[in-house]
């Protein structure tokens, strides 16, 4: 088995047609491509493709055995690093930090105090990205630390837990649910629901418990790209969405966020990190990783009462 034939599968599973992955991808002939395939489902000795009137769909051992390969690719793109990095001269030490969109307005500034305190001569990078990419990033070796969910296809990676966060509901500002202080799920399971689930996996799969439990079935109608297209969507359809509490700092104009009634569903924030990475700075921010959620936490704390201060100040 050689590297070609798995990334030769990738893009086959990726692009569902060997047509496509061989012209935009592997700028190589159809023929060819589909002996490769074959090949390859020989050696392993199942079958991972199958041939359908819309294209090329995976066997559920080609599901399995497509993660397995992402996954066994990005590591030997790691280890290639890594030792052409041995090969060159030392450069001035970096300490890259990731956040999901949107996370950096409530986490960042604490993050580079202690960051500062730890080692005011290493060079801070931020990086925002949605959490499986944070998550790739991280095993890649090309970020040090990032708050992200605790995604489920990963290798050599720890989490540290943070904060929970509520899931709050995202509606038209002229939505008729809007009104409400609190909204209840019956009422939304009426209305088209906005999914990100290709940028928030778990996310979804919260969601869909929180649905689950109470016994009802979103009407998904639309499936965005990003959390602000989720948003944007909202506004366009006059559906809705479900994001947690922390996006309330991104609000687009022509959306309003209200809580959720009853038993609310939560999603935890974690701080994620290579086992492997063995950086000084690395540790001792681990190490901090509760002082942060304390000021964090305190600083919430303190800009809600001064809201609450306001609202009777107008009254």
């Amino acid at each position: 088995m050689e590297l070609r034939h798995l990334r030769y599968f990738i893009a086959v599973a990726e692009e569902g047609s060997l047509t496509n992955a061989a012209e935009r991808r592997l700028h190589t002939a159809q023929p060819s491509l589909s002996r490769q395939i074959r090949d390859l489902e020989l050696e392993i000795g199942v079958k991972l493709l199958e041939r359908k009137a819309r294209g090329i769909v995976l066997t559920a051992a080609g599901r399995v055995f497509l993660n397995h390969v992402r996954l066994a690719l990005m590591q030997i793109e790691v280890a290639c690093d890594v030792a052409r990095g041995t090969e060159q001269p030392k450069k001035k030490p970096k300490f890259v930090i990731g956040f999901l969109l949107g996370q950096e307005a409530v986490w960042l500034s604490e993050s580079l105090r202690i960051l500062r305190e730890e080692a005011p001569d290493v060079e801070t990078t931020l990086m925002t990205k949605s959490s499986p990419e944070l998550a790739v990033g991280l095993m890649q070796g090309k970020i040090d630390v990032a708050l992200l969910r605790r995604e489920v296809q990963t290798v050599g990676l720890a989490f540290k837990f943070l904060i929970k966060e509520p899931l709050i509901a995202i509606l038209p500002s002229r939505h008729r649910l809007a009104r409400h202080r609190t909204v209840p799920l019956q009422d939304l399971a009426r209305e088209s629901f906005i999914s990100t689930a290709r940028v928030a996996p778990v996310l979804r799969s919260v969601i869909d418990d929180y649905a689950a439990k109470a016994g009802i079935r979103l009407k998904q109608n639309y499936d965005a790209e990003t959390l602000s297209g989720g948003m944007s969507l909202v506004a366009s359809t006059g559906g809705f969405t479900l994001l947690p509490h922390y996006v309330r700092h991104a609000l687009i104009p022509s959306v309003v966020a209200r809580p959720l009634r009853g038993e609310v569903p939560t999603i935890g924030l974690m701080m994620g990190y290579n086992k492997s990475n063995t950086s000084p700075l690395l540790k001792k921010f681990l190490l901090r990783a509760d002082e942060l959620v304390n000021h964090v936490s305190q600083e919430e704390a303190y800009s809600r009462s001064l809201k609450r201060g306001h609202r009777k100040l107008s009254i």
